[in-house]
Parts: structure tokens; sequence; C-alpha cells
């Protein structure tokens, strides 16, 4: 919640607009992505088989997601960004780069990556998530999450745009993607919770 909540700092205070909110929401979908390989990879520890089947899945996972992630980004910064030409893959990565720095997103971006390595330490593996989460479910959980995410996302920063992004829009913006954030944390954390209660009844 704090996390989330920082960049409404940058709204009131730095004058952050549309396009820097949007593009730090999209990095977080990059952070989800390293954090969800991890999940993978510290799943089922005690299963042989599983170990097998997680040196396949892992860079499957990564090679998708990423140009999933990466198609994802050339629509923000063509949508959002005013950027209409690009020379490859670097100059992408080096235009959200410079974007960072300009936005001074650094600090939100640092915020948002402590969040989930937290949640990942003290939730995942230490109360014990890892040994209830199934490869499928992992595999497949970041995505719909982006779906429903960017969706309201993209459609709120239309709408914003379309009044000439007034500050109280942006808040709005940013709450909105908390309460989307929260509901889907309570849930995940929730169904791994009953598994918990449950034991040998399969997480999907």
């Amino acid at each position: 919640m704090i996390a989330n909540a920082l960049p409404l700092g940058g709204v009131l205070f730095l004058g952050w607009e549309v396009f820097p909110l949007v593009l730090l929401f999209w990095m977080e979908n990059v952070i989800v992505g390293f954090f969800s390989a991890l999940k993978i990879a510290f799943a089922a520890p005690d299963d042989r088989h599983a170990g097998l089947a997680k040196l396949v899945m892992v860079p499957f996972f990564c090679v998708h997601y990423g140009m999933f992630c990466f198609v994802h980004g050339i629509f923000v910064l063509v949508l959002f960004g005013g950027k209409s030409r690009f020379g490859g893959p670097g100059l992408i990565l080096e235009t959200v780069r410079q974007s960072i720095h300009e936005w001074h997103l650094g600090w939100a971006l640092a915020a948002l990556v402590g969040s989930h390595a937290v949640s990942f330490v003290l939730n995942y593996l230490g109360k014990g998530e890892n040994r209830r989460s199934s490869l499928e479910r992992l595999m497949g959980a970041p995505y719909g999450r982006i779906v429903v995410l960017h969706v309201a996302i993209l459609l709120g920063a239309f709408v914003i745009l379309s009044v000439g992004a007034p500050t109280f829009g942006l808040v709005l913006l940013v709450l909105g993607k908390i309460a989307i954030d929260l509901k889907a944390h309570l849930r995940e954390h929730g169904r791994l919770a009953e598994a918990a209660s449950a034991p040998g009844t399969p997480t999907d």
C-alpha cells in the first residue's frame, strides 16, 4: 500500500503527468515478472520432478513474459510518450532510462522493488506459500494481473488525457491502481491460506 501510494507524491509535488505514471506501472510489470520467475524457481522445493520441469519452465517464462512486456512497453511509449520511431531494443531501453531520470522515477521504482521483495521473502518463502503453489498457476498468474490492471489503467489514462490531465484525475488513476492491486493481493494470499488449512488440496 505504501509503495503504491508513493506515486501520489510524484503527481502532487513533482508534476508527474500521465506518461510517467503509466511508464512506472509498466515497469512494475517487469518487476512482477522477475519475482514470478523466482517464485517458479523456488516452488515445490521437495518435488524432484518439479525441479526438472522448472529447468524448462523458468527460461520459457522469462522469454515469453519478456516479449509480452516488451511489446506492452512499446505501446506505452508510443501512445503516451510521444515516441513514434525506434531503432531497436537498445534504443527503447535507453528511452526508458532517460524517462526514469527525467521524471525522477527512481525512488518510486525502488519502493516497488522493495515491496515485491519483502512480499516474496515474508509471504512466499517465510509462510511456505512456495510449498503450496502449483507451477501451472505461477506461470499464468502475472498475465491475469497485467490484463485486468492495465486495461483499467490505459482506459483511465486516455480519459484523463482527453480532459487535459488534471491533477485530480491523476490522483484517481493512482487510487484506482491501488484498489485493483489490493484486491488481487488479498485474493492471491487468501487462496494460498485456504490451501494451507487443507493439506493435500492442490492450489489452482
